[in-house]
């Protein structure tokens, strides 16, 4: 190999994110044609990780990385939230040793590369495509450090809302409970703000009822007459007890105030 084509390798391989897949899309734009990325797989310096994406030979990819892909080279607007965000954060009830179900979440129609598969991964992605909240809301988002890149996840307060989207089909209502339980420093401007964008009835009736059984002190900075909370029945647990305040049926066994 040439200088100029070791000084290009050399380029390459220096401004390659650790941890992360590249698409070859996105090395186009940096001058790396589809013929010399397939030179330099030959040659060892790369391995291919599925259609229209390569590593450092060598490399260890985690699905943190292959999000850090998405939001960066593709710019999907996917996120890691709901209960994951909480668990990276340190909010969950348990962490786990190992995480077994990653909840991503998108607006609807987004459509994910044919390489971000989960089996790569060894782990179970719950995509939820939703419009929970609007695609041009910046609220309630924040950064997680994996190695050496940024992933943009949801802040507690809007991870809260989206695993309540998920109740009680992908998330069990007593284990929400528990999880809400842990967010005693929300911040009420964060929450104010979600609470007037969110979408969903449910999913504000939920967050304000599990908040006021946990007594969270956040509540009282909340000025519930701008939050539009619907009107009529919402059921959430089948045959469940109907809270009359905020007009849903929770589980008939649930306690009135937590443990």
């Amino acid at each position: 190999m040439g200088t100029e084509k070791k000084t290009k390798i050399n380029r390459l391989i220096d401004q390659w994110t650790i941890g992360a897949p590249s698409v070859t899309s996105y090395l186009g734009h940096l001058d790396f044609s589809r013929d010399l990325l397939v030179r330099y797989k030959n040659s060892g310096w790369l391995e291919p990780f599925g259609r229209g994406a390569y590593i450092r030979s060598g490399d260890k990819i985690n699905w943190l990385g292959a999000l850090y892909t998405l939001q960066t080279q593709l710019r999907l607007p996917v996120h890691a939230g709901g209960k994951t965000a909480l668990e990276l954060k340190g909010y969950a009830h348990y962490l786990p040793a190992k995480q077994n179900k990653v909840f991503l979440y998108g607006p609807r129609g987004v459509t994910l590369p044919s390489w971000f598969k989960q089996e790569r991964f060894d782990v179970r992605f719950i995509m939820t495509r939703t419009n929970l909240l609007p695609l041009d809301s910046q609220a309630g988002f924040t950064e997680f450090k994996e190695k050496e890149f940024y992933v943009r996840i949801s802040a507690p307060e809007r991870a809260a809302m989206e695993m309540l989207h998920l109740v009680p089909n992908n998330i069990g209502f007593a284990e929400a409970q528990l999880i809400v339980g842990n967010l005693v420093a929300l911040r009420p401007d964060i929450v104010q703000g979600l609470l007037a964008e969110c979408q969903s009835v449910k999913v504000k009736r939920l967050f304000l009822y599990m908040a006021e059984k946990h007594e969270h002190a956040w509540l009282s900075n909340l000025d519930l007459s701008k939050v539009d909370l619907g009107k009529g029945k919402r059921v959430i647990i089948s045959n469940g007890r109907y809270d009359r305040k905020y007009q849903i049926t929770v589980p008939a066994n649930h306690e009135e105030m937590p443990a």
